[in-house]
Parts: structure tokens; sequence; C-alpha cells
């Protein structure tokens, strides 16, 4: 290794942690202050960006110090600033909220505001060429599109605010489809249990008609009303095709 290489790594190590790691000797202290400010805000400034949910609750001295840690410890895979919200998300489930000291909730909070960025950037088409738009949604095998993202939350992501922090977990589990409009706009459509799972099904790409997935959804839940489940679900299809979610079915 070069002194210059020694160099750049001794000045990239301390530009991540200062606190920790002096800074090379022989620069100017004065220019070594605007990089450490340049690079860390940088960071900090993009990921309050993405989050400003998470940003707002933990407010500005306690989103600093967890961008700090983050910005510390974490060995970025990628160079494109786009992709680093991502890893401050898988950061953050690595880590644990206990062990950062932070909102039990924080984690999903997080993956629930990158989502929307995630979705508005993902490079991916409808591959309409197979799809008939007005093909029978039940007599037929129904397609989710792939711009539609049916998530489960544990916390209710959707209502979480600086006013409202829950701090212990909901009975009921919190289903969103997050799908992308063709106008570009992201799309937040909170569904149910049975929903969530009729898109899975869907998403799995089985051989089998949409009434088949129905009753399938249906057998699933003891207890249920099956055949006012099959008539709420046939609804929802239609609504989720409505909304391009389910953007017909497959041709034959």
């Amino acid at each position: 290794m070069t002194d210059f290489q020694r160099l750049q790594l001794d000045f990239a190590a301390h530009l991540r942690d200062p606190a920790r790691v002096p800074a090379p000797a022989g620069i100017e202290p004065r220019r070594m202050n605007i990089y450490r400010e340049l690079f860390f805000n940088n960071v900090r400034d993009l990921l309050a960006s993405t989050f400003p949910v998470c940003r707002a609750i933990l407010g500005e001295e306690r989103w600093s110090d967890v961008i700090r840690r983050f910005y510390a410890g974490h060995k970025a895979r990628t160079p494109y600033f786009l992709e680093l919200p991502r890893e401050f998300v898988e950061w953050l489930g690595a880590a644990g909220e206990q062990s950062v000291g932070e909102p039990a909730f924080l984690t999903e909070l997080a993956h629930y505001e990158w989502v929307e960025l995630a979705l508005s950037i993902a490079e991916v088409e409808e591959p309409m060429a197979g799809i008939d738009p007005a093909g029978d949604l039940l007599e037929g095998r129904p397609v989710l599109s792939p711009l539609a993202w049916p998530l489960a939350y544990r916390w209710p992501v959707h209502r979480i605010s600086r006013e409202f922090q829950p701090v212990e977990l909901p009975p009921v589990a919190t289903f969103v489809v997050v799908h992308r409009k063709p106008s570009g706009q992201v799309g937040f459509l909170q569904v149910d249990a049975p929903t969530t799972r009729l898109l899975v099904l869907i998403e799995a790409g089985r051989a089998a008609t949409g009434a088949e997935l129905l009753r399938e959804v249906a057998a699933e839940m003891p207890g249920a009303n099956a055949a006012q489940l099959f008539e709420q679900g046939a609804r929802m299809l239609a609504h989720l095709h409505e909304r391009g979610i389910v953007p017909g079915t497959f041709r034959h």
C-alpha cells in the first residue's frame, strides 16, 4: 500500500468516526472540519428527506445521533445515494431499536417510509402484452402488478406521527398495498389480512382462477362465513383492478 493510499484510508476512517479515529497528520484542522461537516451533512440530509416522520419523532438531536452511528458503523455496499436509504433500513433492523435506544416501531416505520422511494425508482414495467385488462377476474387467472407490493407490519405505521407513538403492539397487524400509478405517483391502500393473503397467492403465479383463490383464502380462515368472504373478496378484486393493482388476467 502506498503512502497516498494509506492517507486516503486514514482520511476516510476519520470522516466516518471522528470521535474515535484521529485525523491524519499534516492536514489543517479548519479544512478537516469542512470535510467532516460536508460528508456527514450530505448523508444526514439525504436520509432526512426519505424518512421525514422518523426524523420528526426523534427530533434533530436524536436523529443526528442515530445517523452518526449508522454513518460510523455501517459499511455501505453501494456508491449510489438513492440506495443508501435501503441500507439504513437494513441497518436499523440488524441493530435493533433497543440496541440504539429508539422506539420499538422505528424499523417498521422507516421501512414504510422507504418503500415510497423504492417503488418510485423501481425499474419495472407492466408486462401488458400477456395481460387481458378486460378478463374475468373470477373465471380467469388474476395478475398482480409488479408495481404493487403487499406489505404487513406489526405496528400501525400509517398512523404513527409525533402525536401518535404507540408503545405496545396492537392485537391486529397492519396490511398495506403500496402501488405506483401510471402518473408515477406512489399510492398506499390499507387492506385486511384476507386481501393480503389473496394478493400473495396471486403473486405466486398459481395456475388457479380468482374464484379458486378466494375459496382457498376462505378455507384458511376457520369460523369465517365462506360465502360472505367470497362476495367481499370478489368486490375487493374489482376494486384492486380499478386501481391497477390487479391489472387484469393472464391471456390464454
